[in-house]
């Protein structure tokens, strides 16, 4: 996001007021330091960015705006990353439990009401224990304890 798209100019009905502002002579320093490197084209536009900028930072709507394009795009680059890896272990696990499933299936044979009423406990069970289950709890229910 470049620094252009943060400064709203005003309306062109509106006309500037003057105000007197006193500044410590290091501030000044700073500003025109940093005035090059803000592209701004004089005082009056960089103190009028800075004052839009620090309000939107003060009030927190858009806080996304104000954070440096090098953090966003740092902050992006690794939810992509965490995404793209949670995708693929996912992927990872479904594929065993396709093998795990078919393995079964081959070995069994389920009716229909009861591979029902499992399914609806399997998922009364994964939402109580918040998906964390174990073959172990399966062993115990299956052998009615």
């Amino acid at each position: 996001m470049s620094r252009e798209q943060h400064f709203v100019p005003a309306s062109e009905q509106e006309t500037k007021i003057r105000i007197p502002t006193w500044l410590y002579p290091s501030t000044l320093e700073v500003m025109d330091a940093a005035v090059p490197q803000d592209n701004s084209k004089s005082r009056s536009e960089f103190i009028e960015r800075a004052i839009r900028f620090y309000a939107g930072y003060v009030s927190s709507r858009e806080t996304i705006e104000f954070l440096p394009p090098v953090y966003q795009a740092a902050l992006k680059a690794t939810i992509q990353d965490t995404e793209n890896r949670i995708a693929r272990l996912l992927f990872k696990l479904a594929v065993e439990l396709d093998m795990v499933m078919n393995v079964l299936a081959a070995g069994m044979e389920v009716d229909d009401e009861t591979l029902k009423s499992l399914r609806g406990r399997c998922v009364k069970n994964v939402k109580q224990t918040g998906g964390r289950v174990s073959l172990d709890d399966a062993v115990e229910f299956q052998r009615g304890k």
